[in-house]
């Protein structure tokens, strides 16, 4: 059912079938360096162009950078881009982390695991060939990458579009297969015409960043399977789903076969290992509930907990108990303090009304903020998590 083999795999892009010959031609042209071009060189700025245009030599390099800065490679062109890496005679390929809680870092994988990566998700969702799959996200993460690779191994028929806030703005038909960061969902849910396309796609699989209990309540009365993903770079995407709407909604995650669960000793952090694809023991930083069933509920991340005089606050439950009350945007964080240990600080971008009293009344109260910073922009990831590791450097920096 599934191409395992990558010299048997091919391409189905906007219905349109792709050898890997046909790859290797495509990524082939090459943004080239100042240093390359000579007075008179012909200077090509798209592959379309039916003729280039010659230049001084005066004004090769300014072309050569406005090449870069305004974006002329397009999103098809790092696609390919990505296809000549995947079918080079390399077996391995090299990844970004998201840089949620550090800097971003690169990890070279073996594509014979993003293979097996992809077969689970692709059997776990019931994909076949030719069913259409929506590519919105970054190509530079593991998310958007594996979205190919799915493609290639199930033979997908790819339907992409730049990542946007709205990616699903003009389509008419809806792909029966896409995976969307929560923002891009929030983003479509405000046009009719783009809801009405996200309502039709039959498997959405929504990760990147948190689901706020907001955005899944909207969800709920949605006709299709929507799933929020549990994973990470280092097993290459995700490794469980959990249903977010219709009668087998649920709070937890479901892994795929081949995943075995265990927790650490206390503060019980998730470990997992996935045959054929992490076979070494991941002792993750998620502290988490394994159910009887075999299914696991996240509670928040180890370095995510705060303690304040004693008191152990986990930031993604306290994120969320104040966004019921909070939907501007804002961020949980800390500083240190030479009574407690640590504060808790409240990050926001915008003057939020009542927010005291919203401390007072709805929050425990060695859990309420102490500390109420405005800031001009919230630190952020690429994916949209909260940049937990700038947030705090931020903190300390304002306050030392």
């Amino acid at each position: 059912m599934y191409a395992l083999d990558r010299s048997q795999q091919t391409l189905l892009l906007n219905g349109k079938l792709f050898s890997q010959e046909e790859i290797r031609s495509r990524s082939q042209r090459r943004i080239l360096c100042v240093e390359d071009f000579q007075e008179g060189d012909v200077l090509q700025l798209r592959e379309d162009s039916q003729a280039g245009e010659i230049l001084p030599s005066g004004e090769v390099c300014q072309a050569v950078e406005n090449f870069k800065t305004e974006a002329y490679v397009s999103f098809e062109e790092e696609l390919f881009d990505f296809l000549r890496d995947w079918f080079s005679p390399s077996s391995f390929l090299d990844v970004q982390t998201s840089g949620s809680t550090g800097q971003p870092k690169i990890m070279a994988v073996e594509k014979s695991r993003m293979i097996e990566s992809a077969r689970l998700t692709c059997s776990f969702l019931g994909l076949k060939k030719d069913d259409t799959a929506f590519l919105c996200m970054p190509l530079k993460f593991i998310g958007g990458k594996m979205l190919v690779v799915r493609a290639l191994v199930a033979g997908l028929n790819l339907i992409i579009r730049p990542p946007s806030g709205n990616p699903l703005k003009d389509m008419s038909v809806s792909p029966q297969f896409a995976a969307m960061l929560p923002l891009q969902v929030a983003q479509s849910l405000k046009s009719p015409l783009e809801k009405k396309c996200l309502m039709g796609i039959e498997n959405l699989i929504i990760g990147g960043s948190a689901i706020d209990a907001e955005l899944e309540a909207e969800l709920q009365h949605f006709p299709h399977a929507l799933w929020s993903t549990y994973g990470m770079t280092e097993t290459l995407s995700h490794i469980a789903l959990r249903r977010l709407n219709g009668i087998h909604r649920s709070d937890s995650y479901q892994a795929f076969d081949g995943v075995e669960l265990s927790l650490s000793e206390p503060p019980s952090t998730l470990c997992l290992r996935v045959k054929n694809i992490c076979d070494e023991r991941i002792m993750t930083n998620d502290i988490a509930e394994i159910n009887d069933n075999g299914t696991f509920r996240v509670l928040g991340r180890k370095d995510n907990v705060i303690n304040s005089g004693g008191i152990k606050i986990q930031i993604e439950e306290l994120e969320n108990e104040l966004k019921k009350y909070i939907h501007e945007p804002f961020i949980i964080t800390s500083v240190p303090d030479s009574l407690l240990g640590e504060k808790v600080v409240f990050l926001s971008q915008v003057e939020i009304p009542r927010l005291s009293e919203i401390f007072k009344e709805k929050i425990q109260k060695y859990h309420r903020p102490k500390i109420c910073l405005l800031l001009d922009k919230l630190p952020m990831t690429e994916t949209g998590k909260p940049a937990r590791a700038e947030a705090k450097k931020i903190v300390r920096s304002l306050l030392k």
